[in-house]
C-alpha cells in the first residue's frame, strides 16, 4: 500500500503512545514458522531469551521507547479454548512483559458488546493508525495507513474498552 511508514518510523516517532489489538487466533506470519512449528512440536517455546537474535530488533526498539516516556500496550482478543498459536504467543510474550510492554488478554466472548475495527492494528499517539491486514490462513496481506480523526478515536476507544475489560498477562491463565 502506498504512504505505509516502516513501523520502526513510527514506533520512533511516537511521544506519548504506542497501543496494539490484535484480534487473530492463528497468525501464519513466515519468519515464525520454524519457532511455531517446534513449539507445535515440544510444548516450549524454542526462543525466551530477550538478547538473542531472533528478539533483539524487537526488544531494542521496546525499551528504547519505553525509555522515553512512551507507554506501549498490547491487549489480545482469543477465543477459548484457544489455539495452539495463541498458546504459542502466550508462552512468548514474557519476552514483551520484559522489554517494557504491558500486555492483556481478553476472552473473545466478553467483547461481544464492543465496537472493534475490522483489522488488527496500531495506534501511534492516538492520531496515527497502521492496519495491519491478512490473509484468511493469516499471512501478512500488508498495512494501511489512516490518519482522518474519526478513524484515530473509532481504534483508540475500540482498544481502551478492550484493555479496561482485559486481563493482565501474567493473571491470564490458558
Amino acid at each position: 500500500m502506498p504512504n505505509v511508514k516502516a513501523f520502526s518510523e513510527l514506533l520512533a516517532a511516537a511521544r506519548h503512545s504506542a497501543v496494539h489489538l490484535e484480534m487473530r487466533d492463528s497468525y501464519g506470519i513466515a519468519s515464525e514458522a520454524a519457532e511455531f512449528e517446534e513449539f507445535r512440536r515440544t510444548g516450549v517455546h524454542p526462543d525466551l531469551d530477550p538478547e538473542g537474535a531472533a528478539w533483539s530488533g524487537w526488544v531494542s526498539m521496546v525499551r528504547a521507547t519505553v525509555a522515553r516516556g512512551v507507554a506501549m500496550r498490547r491487549v489480545r482478543i482469543v477465543s477459548e479454548p484457544v489455539t495452539e498459536y495463541i498458546r504459542y504467543e502466550h508462552a512468548g510474550t514474557i519476552v514483551n512483559v520484559t522489554a517494557g510492554e504491558q500486555v492483556r488478554w481478553l476472552p473473545r466472548r466478553r467483547a461481544s458488546d464492543l465496537a472493534l475495527p475490522g483489522n488488527d492494528f496500531w495506534l501511534f499517539d492516538r492520531t496515527t493508525v497502521r492496519f495491519n491486514h491478512f490473509t484468511g490462513d493469516g499471512a501478512s496481506a500488508g498495512s494501511e495507513m489512516r490518519h482522518e480523526p474519526a478513524v484515530a478515536k473509532l481504534c483508540a476507544d475500540a482498544f481502551e474498552a478492550v484493555w479496561e475489560r482485559a486481563v493482565p498477562h501474567e493473571q491470564y491463565t490458558l
